[in-house]
């Protein structure tokens, strides 16, 4: 039969002649065959098998040796021994290679007709071995995809036990080596399958023995981290990843990135290894093991890896999206790369090139998930573009191309980008000793204590919400002639206060710059004090440069802020750029300093003689008001705390703190109604104060006799006289400071008044017209529109006399004065002292928690007018539907979001905790009551913030690598001290290591406490 066989299929008859010969020769096989017939039978077709000639030998000798080997079992046993099966697989088949897949193949095929023979289990015990030894040679992968077939069909053939992990291990390694040179699809095609079947039995092993998937992972990693230049792993161990069980992800990521023997360098290769895999085109789960990774060096704060990683690997990322089948993986990746790399814009312009091809690509592929693709890939180069604005060079093209696009709102924006950065992920990988001390949920940045520096924190904190000022201030064009301004040190405290990734920012350079020579580094200070002379430097600084922009040019300005030292001075040199002018200003350019558009406004106290009812009135800038509390005595509701037996004398109204002589005598000062629309209800029920009642009583008329009489300059003599203040130009943020520090003179102290006083969001300023200069008998002198006072000049000395009497009157300054207009003033921030006096406490103070866009959501209150004539208990419930994140607490390094309620019932909970400076923003009277910023008629405010410029961004760039690298450095230092030091953290985060003189955690009601802080310095 054999013979026969041998002589038609290399004869010359036609196939169909052949295949109908061949069919009778298997029909055969159920007859009565010889076993030396069946042996040459056997042998024939194996020979056809491994050697024919073309595909119609090699199926002739398939379809005969099945045949015979069902029927004659028996003799197919003795054909098919395991020496034959250990020959096979060591030495081959004649001229075929052992490693040929046809082996594979016809051992496969011969095991399934021996299945239920006792002698297939040497068999099997042999092929365990050999298999072995076959994967530890690193066969092609089509061998691999046989050697996978048959092990999945008969996983007798699987070795066991330590066997069995050697054997994934070397698999794996295996896998590593794959390549396909090929190009054409047909055979990718054909080598992914063959990948998969690979993939498909570890998969199939690890579920059968899970003892070997660890084992097999860190061969991957093992692999991957390699730093031989000579070995480039095959980016096919991608298939692996989707076998891996994702809730082991956190156990592995963290031992992992926990490990001290891995090295950076590898940590690195493997990252970027893994980033390959995204090109595999059936994996799945590649993005998350790859976020995860990233997550995880970053809980380390091996920011060093992720840098270098993000900047090699993220335009590879980018490039996956132009394929669908790897895209969605790819731009989770993407997204988290870019998101996540926020201290500098550098990786984002790697693929800010390609941004416009893919969008118009994907405009017009036509694949149905190219849509809601786009619409995500839009939303994270908005992100982007708004963390890096100020490069219109780079953007203008992508503007163009997503214009038609929705785009995310700010908030979104914001939130999207605090969640991602690296310093404010919120992830399990790092143990508590490495746990990486990011922002607080409010993506705002804490100022840390220099040691007494509070009142400095809470200024710099109630500043920069100031939302118009910021931007004004971050907006500013200054070169470097402008270097050692402190305008640009406080444009430089704002930039990195924006956009810092430290969680507080140590602002000592500015502390050195802006502390007042009279001022002690580590004493205590007052808050009011800096703030004053912060701001008049400023406006100096400002007008000294404006001198050296309209100076000639051989004027040299060595002298200047600017500290250049001589040659031609413009406006370049300077280093200022013009301000843009107040729009509907009749004089041309607006010559006013940026302290005076933003704070400044102006007072006139008039004087009217009681006896020939001649008025004078003279006119002064102020940049804040200083409130008195009430005098009180007996017969008046307001009442001033303890006897008044020594007769004081005259004295000033309290405009940028100015000084205040003693008064004289304890008079009363009931209040009448007026053109300040002051009203206060005598009894002893009246509820607390409130802003308001404070700033009528400050602008509330007095009489001016006896010891303090007037000079009367038409009477030529003293005479009983009345004086009276009243707003003229309201600013754009109204300052207004609480007299609380009164000086006792029996005790050689200053006291502090504890009086609650009731702060609305919302009031109504009165502003009169300016007075006719022809009106005015005495005029304000020609010195410097901003004052700074003497650390005394915010003591709570009774500073109204004798007030004027309705009865003794019959024309008062009402009468002379026009009628006021009532400008609407929203609270912006509040400077809270927590302490007993004005030698001991703390500042932490309250922000309104504003972008300065209209229709924010916020709800708006009914305003307060300064008049008693509103119940401020009205405000209060009219308001108190706030959200509670719309405000923010500024301890310090501490920033964590509070609510309007709490900022006005602080006292009552905490009675040592009182309001001590506020700001009120005025409202845009045009754009109604929802008007909370925008471009508003009078010019003064900008939209939205403006683009970095890049010196600034550079300057934070720099910082934010530094803060980095410190993190890296630290996380290192107490992974090292972590094995020898029994507990050694604070479970409390940074603020724990406080500055001398600090008052920790119980720093005020703001804080967290509030009753044992009289032995704490204010700092």
């Amino acid at each position: 039969m054999d013979k026969i066989l041998e002589a038609l299929v290399s004869s010359s008859h036609s196939v169909p002649v052949k295949k109908a010969i061949v069919k009778k020769v298997v029909e055969a096989a159920e007859k009565e065959v010889t076993a030396d017939q069946c042996q040459a039978l056997y042998t024939l077709t194996t020979r056809l098998i491994f050697l024919g000639e073309d595909a119609f030998q090699k199926q002739v000798g398939f379809q005969v040796l099945e045949a015979y080997a069902r029927y004659h079992r028996a003799d197919f046993e003795l054909f098919f021994s395991k020496n034959f099966v250990l020959g096979l697989l060591q030495q081959g088949y004649g001229p075929l290679d052992r490693k040929d897949p046809a082996v594979v193949d016809y051992i496969h095929g011969c095991l399934r007709l021996l299945i239920s023979c006792p002698s297939v289990l040497d068999i099997f015990s042999i092929i365990q071995t050999e298999i072995l030894r076959m994967v530890c040679e690193r066969p092609e992968p089509a061998l691999c995809a046989c050697l996978a077939t048959m092990l999945s069909d008969f996983v007798q053939c699987i070795p066991r036990e330590k066997a069995a992990i050697l054997f994934c291990q070397q698999l794996v390694r295996t896998i590593g080596y794959f390549h396909c040179p090929a190009s054409q699809e047909r055979e990718l095609r054909e080598y992914v399958d063959q990948v998969t079947k690979v993939s498909t039995l570890l998969q199939n092993i690890w579920k059968a023995e899970p003892v070997t998937l660890l084992p097999s992972l860190q061969e991957v990693f093992a692999i991957i981290s390699s730093t031989d230049p000579s070995f480039d792993p095959s980016i096919a161990l991608a298939s692996l990843v989707q076998h891996i069980p994702l809730q082991m992800i956190t156990v592995l990521i963290k031992s992992l990135t926990t490990d001290q023997n891995v090295k950076d360098t590898s940590m690195t290769q493997a990252l970027c290894r893994m980033i390959d895999w995204l090109s595999w085109p059936l994996a799945h789960h590649v993005e998350m093991w790859v976020i995860a990774l990233l997550k995880g060096l970053a809980a380390v704060q091996k920011f060093t890896i992720l840098i270098d990683v993000t900047l090699l690997k993220i335009e590879l990322v980018f490039n996956r999206l132009w394929y669908p089948i790897v895209r969605q993986g790819a731009l989770v990746v993407l997204s988290h790369m870019l998101l996540s790399f926020q201290h500098s814009p550098e990786a984002f312009h790697l693929v800010v090139p390609h941004i416009v091809d893919l969008v118009q690509s994907l405009k017009q592929d036509g694949l149905p998930t190219s849509k809601a693709f786009l619409l995500h890939f839009t939303e994270l180069v908005h992100c982007m573009m708004y963390q890096y604005s100020g490069f219109p060079d780079l953007y203008d093209d992508i503007l163009e191309a997503i214009k038609e696009l929705p785009g995310p709102g700010e908030e979104k924006i914001k939130l999207v980008l605090n969640q991602s950065a690296w310093t404010s992920q919120s992830n399990s990988f790092a143990s508590g000793l490495l746990r990486l001390p990011g922002k607080s949920e409010t993506g705002k940045t804490g100022l840390i204590n220099l040691g007494n520096t509070c009142y400095m924190n809470s200024i710099i904190q109630t500043l920069f919400s100031a939302t118009d000022f910021r931007r004004h201030v971050l907006s500013l064009r200054l070169n470097d002639a402008t270097a050692n301004t402190l305008m640009k040190k406080l444009q430089l405290l704002f930039t990195f206060l924006s956009h810092t990734q430290r969680a507080a920012y140590a602002p000592r350079v500015f502390f050195e710059a802006s502390r007042p020579p009279w001022f002690n580094a580590g004493s205590q200070q007052d808050c009011s004090e800096y703030l004053r002379f912060l701001l008049d430097r400023l406006h100096e600084e400002e007008k000294t440069i404006q001198v050296l922009m309209t100076a000639k040019p051989n004027v040299s300005p060595g002298n200047g802020p600017s500290d250049n030292t001589g040659g031609e001075t413009s406006a370049k040199d300077a280093g200022v750029s013009p301000v843009a002018p107040v729009e509907g200003k009749s004089e041309g350019n607006d010559e006013r300093t940026l302290i005076e558009r933003m704070f400044g406004g102006r007072l006139s106290t008039g004087i009217r003689c009681m006896t020939c009812n001649s008025v004078s009135e003279k006119e002064e800038p102020f940049t804040d008001l200083s409130l008195a509390f009430c005098p009180s005595t007996t017969s008046s509701p307001l009442q001033t705390e303890g006897p008044s037996e020594e007769p004081r004398g005259p004295c000033q109204g309290a405009v940028n703190g100015g000084s205040e002589a003693p008064e004289i005598g304890p008079s009363p000062k009931p209040v009448t109604a007026s053109t300040t629309g002051v009203h206060f209800v005598p009894g002893s029920s009246e509820p607390p104060l409130s802003v308001p009642d404070l700033v009528d009583y400050f602008l509330a008329p007095e009489i001016l006799d006896k010891e303090n009489a007037y000079f009367c300059q038409k009477c030529g003599s003293l005479q009983r006289a009345e004086r009276g203040m009243r707003v003229v130009a309201a600013p754009e943020y109204l300052i207004l400071t609480l007299l609380r520090f009164s000086y006792d003179a029996k005790c050689h102290v200053r006291r502090k008044i504890l009086d609650n006083v009731t702060i609305p969001p919302l009031m109504r300023l009165p502003v009169h017209a300016p007075p006719p200069k022809h009106s005015s008998s005495s005029s304000s002198p020609p010195s410097s529109p901003l004052q700074v006072d003497s650390p005394e000049s915010s003591e709570n000395l009774a500073k109204k006399l004798k007030p004027s009497q309705r009865e003794e009157e019959e024309t008062g300054l009402e009468g002379v004065w026009p009628a006021a207009q009532f400008v609407p003033y929203v609270l912006s921030s509040v400077v809270m002292h927590s302490g007993m006096s004005s030698e001991s406490g703390h500042y932490y103070s309250y922000g309104r928690n504003l972008n300065g866009e209209p229709g924010n959501g916020q709800t708006e209150p009914i305003a307060l007018t300064c008049s008693g004539a509103t119940h401020p208990k009205q405000e209060v419930e009219v308001y108190g539907s706030q959200a509670a994140g719309d405000w923010l607490l500024f301890n310090d390094s501490r920033v964590t979001f509070t609510s309007l309620g709490s900022v006005q019932n602080v006292t009552n909970r905490f009675p040592k905790d009182t309001a001590y400076v506020l700001i009120y923003r005025k409202q845009d009277v045009t754009g109604g009551q929802n008007s909370t910023g925008g471009v508003t008629a009078n010019g003064m405010r900008l939209g939205s913030e403006p683009p970095l410029q890049k010196e600034l961004m550079d300057a934070v760039t720099k910082d934010n690598k530094l803060f980095l690298q410190e993190q890296e450095l630290n996380a290192r230092t107490r992974a090292l001290q972590a094995a020898s030091a029994s507990c050694s953290f604070r479970p409390n985060g940074p603020d724990d290591n406080e500055p001398p003189g600090s008052c920790g955690p119980s720093g005020g009601g703001g804080g967290g406490g509030g009753f044992n802080t009289v032995n704490r310095l204010v700092f």
